[in-house]
């Protein structure tokens, strides 16, 4: 019960803010269409990712939240760096100078 309230506010204060920000940031910067069209599949699914851990591991989630809300830690450093679809939005988001 308490992992999917933190994965609740995970959702809230993570998840849907660093994705916002980064189409935000991805239409503001004119990314090429692969980028933005890998974005998306990055997104979609490293987000369940990122929620399914918050549930797991409140005390990882809370940390993430206060990290990323006073610049801690980065949109970029939240991708799953395995992840095939993500690579081309890391470089994109390095390039931009979202080094964390």
């Amino acid at each position: 019960m308490i992992g999917e309230f933190v994965a609740s506010l995970f959702a809230s204060f993570v998840v849907e803010p660093v994705q916002a920000g980064l189409r935000e940031r991805l239409e503001e910067a004119r990314a090429p269409v692969e980028v933005v069209s890998q974005a998306s599949d990055c997104l979609g699914t490293t987000g369940p990712i990122l929620l399914a851990r918050a549930g797991e591991e409140p005390w990882w989630a809370v940390t993430t939240i206060v990290s990323v809300a006073v610049g801690w830690q980065t949109a970029a450093e939240l991708l799953d760096a395995g992840n095939p679809a993500c690579g081309s939005l890391a470089n994109f988001l390095v390039s931009q100078g979202e080094t964390g």
